[in-house]
């Protein structure tokens, strides 16, 4: 089985402009690229995973989302990164267009969508982390199997805190996150080693 990493879409891997989805307006977040090519290159899939009430609330189309997927892959080929996956939730159980009218099992914290990632790509989720910028973030990981890290940017403000949303360790980015991910990967192997030569 394969190992991820699921990004948080708004304010994890792009800048955070609210419900934005104009092409032009879509920039990286800083410190990323390192962190996500030696992810890459230790045989992390990198998949995205957003929910996206703005069509739900009908601030724009779910067909407009093709564009942004298409300007993140361009931002990141240019470092010569590439996304695996790329998974959103449109609905809302308060939105005002009603076919996403919905209280599903994608929008996080629920942790539906890497659910369906890790059914689609042969995920192993006991191997793979969660990075995200809210504790919302954090539980969806947790609550799929993953472990999590919270980019503590700023955008977690509530600080609402449950039994299945405390992250295994606060980053200020995701280069940050990246090598906290691979060190503990390389401590656990390491650990195996000893055990099996014991």
């Amino acid at each position: 089985m394969r190992k991820a990493v699921f990004l948080d879409k708004d304010g994890t891997l792009i800048k955070d402009v609210p419900y934005n989805v104009k092409p032009e307006l879509i920039t990286l977040e800083d410190n990323c690229i390192e962190g996500l090519q030696a992810l890459q290159q230790n045989d992390f899939l990198l998949i995205i995973v957003s929910n996206q009430a703005g069509v739900a609330h009908g601030f724009f189309r779910e067909e407009d989302l093709s564009g942004v997927k298409s300007r993140i892959e361009n931002l990141l080929g240019g470092h010569s990164v590439y996304l695996n996956g790329f998974y959103y939730c449109p609905n809302h159980p308060e939105g005002a267009v009603e076919r996403y009218r919905l209280d599903c099992g994608n929008r996080k914290p629920a942790p539906g969508m890497l659910l369906q990632a890790a059914e689609e790509l042969n995920i192993d989720l006991s191997s793979s982390w969660m990075l995200g910028d809210i504790l919302h973030d954090v539980e969806a990981g947790n609550r799929a199997g993953c472990k999590s890290i919270l980019i503590n940017n700023g955008n977690e403000t509530e600080w609402l805190w449950n039994e299945v949303n405390h992250p295994q360790f606060m980053a200020d980015n995701i280069n940050q996150a990246a090598e906290f991910i691979l060190n503990s990967q390389a401590k656990n192997l390491h650990e195996r080693k000893l055990t099996y030569r014991g």
